[in-house]
């Protein structure tokens, strides 16, 4: 860039129609910054909706450079080719695996990453399965599988995690393997589930590519320590292979590995999550009641809504909210019914679906001390009740959202997102009270917020209880467990991130954490 040139931020405000007429941003940037003869480019910055009026406005901010030829696409990614350097093992190839292993490349490290389900291409084929046929293959599904949890179940990016680490990093690294740049713009990031899928595809190769190595159907089955110091991996209850670093990335569904824990005395405690419902009302409904009866078109994007409350000291809340989006099966075995959401990149689906939860806590219980299993045996309880209420079949238990309110079983059930299908049910007696009270005093004080959210046209789908790992599994200020040297909990699965950046913040975390220790 010539040293005359000149980059300043522009702010204002403006319709849906001005913010996407680039002849009018053009013109009011000009304004703005009291320019006349000059050349200039400028691109977006920043972009958020606000619907709070009647007359929506966009919240713009522009990078404007001044007497300048354009912006230049600066490089973030720096991988080096780590064939030969030092090996760490990664378990699991969700984001905090994924990122955990590119900023191995970039430090020198090689990654090499043991995934218990199968790649994506694959991995769609048996969500076809379970989706038709509904059989749940218990290695790949919805939960497990290249890319986690996130690559089939929305691929939304937004996170409150600012000060875990560098968001605009892993935002980046996004845009570096094909994700539209909208995701550095956007207040909302989103990729979506039907883009994802070639991203995930395009960090594997990246790996490989430069001497990491990524394996698929490799299920952990055993960590190996010696005098308190990690030294190894079984893989599918045979291969052995030899590490003295262990980065820990599975998801919060991966119970077996909470269970080798347990049975090898290591530390584990219980964790409060949050369990409920996940409601789906017409996205017309959404988009009118938050849009002030417009509803989305070429200029606002589907509407979305944050709702949260204090019920008798309980929080409950809105949770994973999918935008013209759809509600997936997300068992991850036989005899369970999970429910999740996700939205296509577009969000043009003609349902609007979101968790409502519940905070549970382990002072819920008895005995929490000497049970580290007392809110994930109350997960398995919830999902397994839901499976015998559905008919033992991952039909989803379901009701109208003013009949749940009555108590009353739904009729006529009008057909939702949910492809396996539904069965009225009242869950009012599936649900613990705990549960079911606390949600009903949430849906009437979230009916108070958005005029026509409470209708009985909304139908209720349960249970949503995969938000968080019930369990955590601890670890020091050097991110290792306490007990083991060497091994790096992360992520989700063990209590520490809550979506894909926080997650694929952790990865990276733990990976600058070996580097220190093996230059120290």
């Amino acid at each position: 860039m010539k040293a005359d040139n000149m980059i300043k931020k522009v702010e204002f405000r403006c319709t849906p129609e001005e913010a996407k007429d680039s002849l009018y941003l053009k013109g009011r940037i000009k304004k703005e910054l009291n320019l006349s003869n000059e050349i200039f480019n400028f691109k977006w910055s920043r972009r958020s909706i606000d619907a709070r009026r009647k007359k929506i406005k966009f919240n713009c901010v522009f990078d404007v450079n001044i007497n300048g030829s354009g912006f230049e696409r600066k490089k973030t990614f720096f991988p080096k080719n780590v064939s030969n350097s030092k090996s760490i093992g990664i378990i699991g190839a969700g984001p905090a695996g994924l990122f955990a292993a590119l900023r191995a490349l970039e430090l020198g490290l090689k990654p090499i990453i043991y995934e218990r389900g199968k790649d994506v291409r694959s991995r769609r084929r048996d969500l076809a399965v379970l989706n038709k046929k509904f059989i749940v293959n218990t290695e790949s599904n919805y939960c497990f599988g290249e890319g986690g949890a996130g690559t089939y179940s929305d691929g939304k990016l937004y996170t409150r995690s600012i000060k875990r680490g560098d968001v605009r990093r892993v935002l980046s690294w996004f845009v570096h393997f094909g994700a539209d740049e909208d995701i550095l713009v956007d207040t909302h990031p989103h990729i979506g589930t039907n883009k994802l899928p070639q991203i995930i595809i395009a960090i594997r190769e990246m790996i490989i590519r430069h001497g990491g190595e990524v394996h698929f159907e490799s299920k952990v089955t055993d960590i190996f320590e010696k005098k308190s110091r990690v030294f190894g991996l079984e893989i599918n209850n045979s291969k052995i292979v030899k590490f003295d670093h262990i980065i820990l990335a599975t998801g919060h569904s991966a119970r077996d590995i909470f269970y080798l824990f347990f049975k090898k005395k290591w530390l584990i405690e219980s964790k409060s999550f949050a369990i409920g419902v996940r409601i789906e009302h017409s996205q017309n409904l959404i988009d009118k009641i938050q849009y002030n009866g417009r509803l989305n078109d070429d200029f606002i994007p589907p509407a979305s809504y944050n709702l949260v409350s204090q019920i008798d000291g309980r929080g409950v809340y809105s949770f994973c909210m999918c935008p013209g989006g759809i509600i997936a099966p997300c068992a991850t075995s036989q005899e369970e019914v999970v429910t999740n959401g996700w939205s296509p990149s577009k969000r043009n689906n003609k349902y609007s679906n979101s968790g409502i939860v519940v905070s549970i806590s382990p002072d819920d219980f008895k005995q929490t001390k000497k049970n580290p299993f007392v809110c994930l045996d109350f997960q398995k309880n919830i999902e397994y009740l839901c499976w015998l209420y559905a008919g033992e079949t991952q039909k989803v238990p379901a009701q109208r959202l003013i009949d749940f309110l009555e108590s009353k079983v739904s009729k006529n059930i009008s057909k939702t997102s949910y492809q396996p299908g539904v069965k009225s049910v009242d869950l009012n007696i599936l649900l613990p009270e705990i549960i079911s009270k606390n949600l009903k005093d949430a849906f009437i004080l979230f009916g108070s917020k958005m005029k026509g959210f409470m209708t009985n046209d909304a139908v209720l789908h349960a249970p949503e209880s995969r938000t968080s790992s019930p369990i955590k599994i601890p670890r020091n200020e050097f991110l290792q467990h306490p007990d083991i040297c060497g091994l790096f909990p992360c992520s989700e699965g063990s209590g520490y991130a809550g979506g894909i950046i926080s997650a694929a913040i952790d990865g990276i975390k733990c990976v600058e954490q070996i580097k220190v220790e093996l230059e120290s």
